[in-house]
């Protein structure tokens, strides 16, 4: 089980030296997260960069990929299967590099998974969030039960307000069937002091938890 810490801005030198997998990096300027000046301390030799998009136009996201050297790119808007796979092509040209693609879904009380099926072959990781008045970052968490109906083979992030206080409920879930694909877990608004402020402590209690020693990670 890999780990996500997403929603980088302030300190984020400091949150890529605890190592997690992926350090997560938003270019949608309706978040209070929104990157608009270098980190290049968190460019250099970090974690696995995602780039968070939302219904971003291509030449936007290859000029971010280009910039801050991206290795994945998290799509959280409408973003159609068409679209996906013009922006693989569209980096793989102009950059040289395969890129991989995470599609983002948000998830309420109910979730039609037969939505995923356009977007096979073209994406390379879902992502499921709780569903809000934003994108995402809402900090709300929603039913991980539903996931025992994911009837897909792609692997998929886990998000939604996930915090300390969700470690006996992790650990439920990560025992349990709906868990088989999930690939990641995403952390964000959970371990902040304010927005695109990160709990140094807490992400270290949270990574040096029980749930990770005891091998699920």
């Amino acid at each position: 089980m890999k780990l996500k810490i997403c929603g980088l801005k302030h300190n984020a030198a400091a949150v890529t030296r605890l190592l997690p997998d992926y350090i997560g990096l938003i270019f949608w300027e309706g978040s209070k997260r929104f990157v608009s000046e270098p980190l290049e301390e968190a460019c250099d030799n970090s974690p696995e960069k995602v780039g968070v998009f939302v219904d971003a136009g291509e030449t936007y996201v290859i000029q971010k990929t280009r910039e801050y050297n991206l290795d994945l790119l998290q799509l959280h808007g409408s973003e159609t299967p068409e679209y996906c796979t013009r922006l693989k092509n569209l980096a793989f040209e102009t950059l040289g590099k395969e890129l991989k693609i995470i599609k983002a879904f948000a998830v309420g009380q109910t979730f039609n998974f037969q939505e995923l099926n356009t977007y096979l072959g073209t994406c390379d990781f879902f992502l499921f969030d709780s569903r809000g008045p934003l994108p995402g970052g809402n900090g709300t968490s929603f039913n991980w039960s539903l996931l025992q109906q994911y009837p897909q083979e792609i692997p998929f992030f886990l998000s939604g307000g996930i915090s300390l206080s969700d470690q006996a409920k992790l650990i439920e879930f990560l025992n349990s069937p709906a868990s088989a694909k999930c690939h990641a877990l995403d952390v964000n608004s959970g371990f902040e002091i304010s927005p695109g402020l990160k709990d140094i402590e807490k992400l270290k209690q949270f990574m040096d938890s029980r749930l990770w020693l005891a091998g699920i990670n």
